[in-house]
C-alpha cells in the first residue's frame, strides 16, 4: 500500500464521519470531544467497513476518559 492510498483513506473517512475534532497522528488520526463514545466507535467502523478501508479503530480505556478513540492506518 502506498503512502498516498493511506493519505486517501484517512480523508475519505474525515468526509464521511464528520468529526468536529480530531488530530493528524503519524499512524491515523484521534478523534476526540465524543459525547457516546460506543455509538460513534461503531458508526466508525461501519464507515470503514462499508468504504472498504484500510483502516482500523483502536480504542483504550484512557481514551474513553478523554471522549476519543483513534483511526489507524492497516
Amino acid at each position: 500500500m502506498s503512502d498516498n492510498k493511506t493519505i486517501t483513506d484517512i480523508q475519505r473517512f474525515i468526509e464521511k464521519f464528520e468529526p468536529s475534532k480530531f488530530k493528524i497522528l503519524a499512524r491515523g488520526i484521534e478523534v476526540r470531544g465524543i459525547k457516546d463514545l460506543n455509538k460513534n466507535i461503531n458508526f466508525a467502523k461501519e464507515i470503514i467497513e462499508k468504504l472498504k478501508l484500510k483502516l482500523v479503530v483502536s480504542h483504550s480505556a484512557e481514551m474513553a476518559m478523554y471522549g476519543s478513540f483513534e483511526v489507524n492506518y492497516q
